[in-house]
């Protein structure tokens, strides 16, 4: 997990980037895998008061979180990103998942998780890296994110949860490094459309 120092150097705007990625007040949120909670926060202070959980699977993270956002409403929970249903079964209206998917063994089982959490009209935000090369992403003086092999372009993220039904509806560029892609939940199909559907 990153140091405050270089996170804050990297995002000095965390509540700017939650609204870009179309966080409106009103919502329910799920930030999955939230770490220290610098985006918690974030979501926090923009959706619906008393409505964003923090996920994570790192007791040590979470109470650093818990106490980074003490004065936040804020709900923790400790649980694996592809039991989400287990820890936070929802609705979520987001759900966002930051600097983290490119080291998910079972892309399409994450997302279809994520499926099961979401509300109808409910997104999933991943924010990842640019596939460039580790040592043109410096911050702070130093070669930081991932190892560049697992690096994803939006285009390969979708690509990696094809299977998992869901559409693509914006890619935001988060300079100096990141995109942040949209993703619409996969429609669902209840029994009548499925007996109506032809064979």
């Amino acid at each position: 997990m990153p140091d405050m120092d270089w996170w804050r150097a990297l995002w000095p705007d965390p509540d700017g980037v939650v609204q870009a990625l179309g966080v409106v007040p009103g919502m329910r949120a799920l930030d999955l895998a939230c770490g220290d909670g610098y985006f918690t926060a974030a979501l926090a202070r923009r959706a619906r008061p008393g409505c964003t959980v923090g996920l994570d699977l790192d007791p040590a993270l979470l109470a650093q979180a818990r106490a980074a956002c003490a004065d936040l409403p804020c709900d923790w929970r400790l649980g694996d990103a592809m039991a989400i249903g287990h820890s936070c079964p929802g609705p979520f209206d987001v759900v966002l998942m930051a600097n983290t998917f490119h080291g998910v063994p079972d892309k399409v089982a994450l997302a279809r998780a994520v499926a099961a959490v979401l509300a109808p009209e409910g997104r999933f935000v991943i924010v990842n890296w640019y596939p460039r090369p580790r040592e043109e992403t410096v911050v702070l003086g130093k070669s930081r994110g991932p190892r560049t092999e697992l690096r994803l372009s939006p285009e390969a993220t979708m690509n990696a949860i094809a299977a998992a039904g869901f559409e693509r509806h914006l890619i935001v560029p988060l300079a100096p490094y990141h995109y942040g892609l949209i993703l619409r939940k996969p429609a669902q199909r209840d029994a009548r459309d499925t007996a109506l559907a032809p064979s």
